[in-house]
């Protein structure tokens, strides 16, 4: 087992990653400073986890919820479904969440616990590769709108986050490549030694190689902590962290919440956002085919779906978050490695990229 620290002072909080770590209770109980828990979890993990997460909760007053699988219930319809069962339960303020699941379930009770009763503790078990490595670790927790994604949240940190590699197992071939996209983007932001790991073990990683599988979820959350413990709110460097997720929010909701996953709408717009910083002169021709090369063979898409036009995604793009006076604003690639802050764009060069790029 390998264990990170996020350091923000008094609400600093483990990373505990290793095989075998759901049913370890000495990793748990700890973090627990209340009587009663609350599992919440999907209709997919429930019958694979719930029971030995229970199981390591001995001596505690343990409820559970199982709500239905996929990221259009990142609702917040399904957000008043967790408040319904605390409330119902008479759950006071001494109570604890527990996310067993992947970044919507994650996502979901994170802003749930953030609420009920102005904030109760929580835990984060994540299932998923995307979970264990990005949307577990740092405290940004949200319920999609219909008209943008993660539009109501808030930063709510958790008690910690148990990584058990060996859940992954049990993990669809896409999920496991839509994982990957998020890996590939600290390579991308800010770790070119990573980076070139990823091109030399990637056919590894696919294949499920335990080693290859730990390290690279390690690394991706030592660049995750450190980022979070130095801009915790995203006021600077914490932005660069969304690399492609502008394009990627858009193509989410343009396509219908669930029918791109996360990771490949992220893929996506990694490709269009190496595209652009190739036509504002960063990138070469042959760095961006180095990105769009390695997704590829990560079995993940590179062009959004035919359906979706270039003014659908604009219109789109300008609701995101990152936006600032009403003008859109992207993270980009300096280089290979290296990410910009958010940047104010030509909309002619970003309308060109969404018109002519993954054409060829």
């Amino acid at each position: 087992m390998k264990t990170l620290t996020v350091n923000l002072g008094e609400r600093s909080y483990p990373i505990h990653i290793g095989a075998g770590l759901i049913d370890r209770a000495e990793l748990l109980q700890p973090h627990i400073p209340t009587a009663q828990v609350m599992v919440v979890t999907n209709e997919t993990v429930a019958p694979l986890y719930l029971q030995r997460v229970l199981d390591a909760l001995p001596g505690r007053d343990t409820a559970t919820l199982v709500l239905p699988d996929g990221e259009t219930y990142k609702s917040m319809d399904s957000a008043m479904r967790v408040f319904d069962e605390l409330l119902t339960l008479r759950y006071s303020r001494d109570a604890t969440l527990i996310a067993l699941g992947g970044g919507v379930i994650g996502d979901l009770v994170g802003f749930a616990a953030a609420c009920y009763q102005r904030g109760v503790p929580f835990i984060q078990i994540p299932t998923t590769l995307l979970a264990q490595v990005d949307s577990s670790v740092g405290g940004k927790t949200a319920v999609n709108h219909p008209r943008g994604k993660n539009m109501i949240g808030a930063f709510y940190q958790p008690q910690c986050v148990l990584a058990d590699t060996a859940v992954l197992s049990t993990l669809p071939d896409r999920e496991l490549s839509a994982g990957l996209a998020e890996v590939i983007k600290y390579g991308l932001i800010r770790d070119l030694d990573f980076f070139i790991w990823l091109e030399a073990n990637l056919d590894s990683l696919l294949a499920r190689d335990a080693q290859a599988l730990a390290y690279a979820i390690e690394r991706s959350c030592i660049n995750k902590a450190e980022v979070v413990a130095a801009d915790e709110k995203e006021a600077g460097e914490r932005a660069t962290l969304n690399l492609g997720h502008t394009f990627g929010h858009a193509i989410e909701t343009g396509a219908g919440y669930g029918a791109v996953l996360h990771g490949e709408a992220v893929a996506i717009g990694m490709c269009q956002a190496a595209d652009l910083s190739r036509r504002l002169g960063h990138l070469s021709e042959d760095d961006v085919n180095r990105i769009v090369s390695l997704l590829r063979r990560a079995r993940l898409p590179i062009t959004p779906p035919a359906a979706l036009s270039t003014q659908t995604l604009l219109d789109l793009m300008a609701v995101d978050k990152k936006n600032l006076g009403g003008k859109l604003r992207l993270i980009l690639l300096e280089s290979i490695g290296r990410a910009t802050l958010p940047t104010s764009v030509d909309l002619e060069l970003l309308r060109a990229t969404l018109d002519e790029y993954g054409r060829n």
